[in-house]
């Protein structure tokens, strides 16, 4: 499991899921934000995923980036069945979550500013949370209605996980670590290191096998 270790301040990193596991328990500690078991997992699930970059960004007519969260709310609307509307919704509540967590700062010199981010993943979980609310998916459902009502506090605890991460550097940790992983890039590694993250040779031979 990561820890800390007091000489160097460095953070070993075996396994990304536990690296945000016990970040955003230490997050949520030090903001006071509680949350159940299935909603912190369900966010920690939603961080590994999106350190993949093919995860987050869609490959479009004019390269790799982002679809417009009015677009994929759109799509979501128009789905030819209730199944990809709920998956649409799903996917615009995850993706606005992470983009107003991770890149509040990117937003400065936007149009659109983090807090349509927030209303618009809000709105999408409280529509999900609203249709699971009965049948076999009721459990999935009250994870989707604690995250539309504690969305902004949840943007918050991934905005500070987000600056101790990039405080001495622009760089996309998520991003330097699987280049790690993939490649065991040195220069990859070397500025992990400056930001506090330390992967370790297990994690890299755990891919091997």
């Amino acid at each position: 499991m990561p820890e800390t270790t007091s000489s160097t301040g460095l953070v070993p990193v075996a396994n990304l899921r536990e690296f945000f596991r016990d970040a955003l328990k230490s997050t949520f500690a030090k903001q006071r934000l509680t949350v159940e078991d299935q909603t912190e997992h369900y966010v920690v699930n939603l961080l590994t995923l999106f350190a993949r970059s093919e995860a987050l960004y869609e490959r479009t007519p004019n390269g790799t980036r982002l679809k417009p969260l009015v677009v994929m709310l759109s799509e979501a609307l128009d789905a030819p069945s209730q199944q990809a509307r709920h998956c649409g919704l799903q996917r615009l509540g995850d993706v606005s979550l992470f983009v107003a967590g991770f890149f509040a700062q990117s937003f400065a010199r936007k149009l659109i500013d983090i807090d349509y981010h927030i209303a618009m993943g809000g709105r999408a979980y409280g529509t999900l949370a609203a249709a699971h609310a009965r049948g076999p998916r009721r459990v999935l459902g009250t994870v989707f209605a604690e995250l539309a009502s504690k969305f902004q506090p949840l943007v918050d605890a991934l905005n500070e996980l987000a600056e101790s991460a990039y405080r001495h550097s622009d760089r996309d940790i998520l991003r330097l670590y699987e280049i790690w992983l993939k490649t065991g890039s040195r220069r990859s590694y070397q500025i992990l290191e400056r930001l506090g993250v330390q992967p370790t040779a297990c994690a890299r031979g755990a891919l091997a096998h």
